[in-house]
């Protein structure tokens, strides 16, 4: 059964097709990830895999997240994700996830956090449109009317307004893979993905149209 995989956001560099086209692709370090727990319907309601990835260092960890990677393996490990699956079947505790259950030109989701980009204003935010620029005009970058001052004379919940912008969890959907390096644990997806250099990655198996979705992985 395949599930997904978390990894390490490498960078962006670009790819030439055999047209010799240049397409944007990101690099991603993915896994090797090991299985830390699994749920079943019988003892905790739903089929689930936990799956760990990347090496944490044991004075950064508690004694209880210790006793629970312990029961799976020797090595401490810093990110844990669960997956919802159907059943368990082939899956063991302690078991190695690599890049095997992924192949080129498969279609593959991925989730991260963005970039935060702080405290910021109404054109970059939201892409509103500035005001004139001429002499006299005195809103250049203003957002013009918030609403109405009559009754009841507030402003709605969901007004687009500035405010922090980025730092929150998105999923880019639909991105092909280009390259799989299973030796060297890299995944080379067309386009952009969320984050920065460094950052985690939740990569999973693109849901089709029409699928529901079994849920977890964030």
């Amino acid at each position: 059964m395949s599930i997904g995989i978390l990894g390490k956001k490498l960078g962006m560099s670009q790819f030439f097709d055999d047209q010799g086209r240049a397409v944007p692709v990101t690099l991603i370090e993915a896994g090797p990830c090991r299985i830390t727990q699994l749920k079943s319907s019988d003892t905790d309601g739903y089929a689930a895999v936990q799956i760990g990835f990347g090496v944490a260092r044991e004075k950064l960890m508690n004694k209880p997240s210790q006793g629970h990677l312990s029961k799976s393996g020797d090595e401490l490990l810093r990110y844990l994700r669960e997956f919802r699956v159907q059943d368990l079947d082939g899956l063991k505790l302690g078991a190695s996830v690599t890049l095997r259950n992924f192949e080129v030109g498969q279609k593959v989701d991925v989730s991260g956090k963005s970039m935060g980009r702080g405290f910021s204003g109404y054109q970059k935010r939201h892409g509103f449109s500035r005001g004139p620029m001429s002499h006299g005009s005195k809103n250049h970058r203003e957002p013009g009317s918030t609403g109405a001052g009559t009754t009841p004379g507030r402003i709605y919940p969901g007004k687009r307004m500035a405010g922090r912008y980025g730092g929150k969890q998105i999923t880019t959907r639909g991105l092909t893979i280009i390259k799989v390096d299973n030796e060297r644990n890299l995944l080379v997806v067309k386009g952009s993905v969320p984050g920065k250099p460094g950052s985690l990655l939740n990569i999973r198996h693109a849901r089709r149209v029409g699928e529901q979705s079994v849920g977890g992985g964030n």
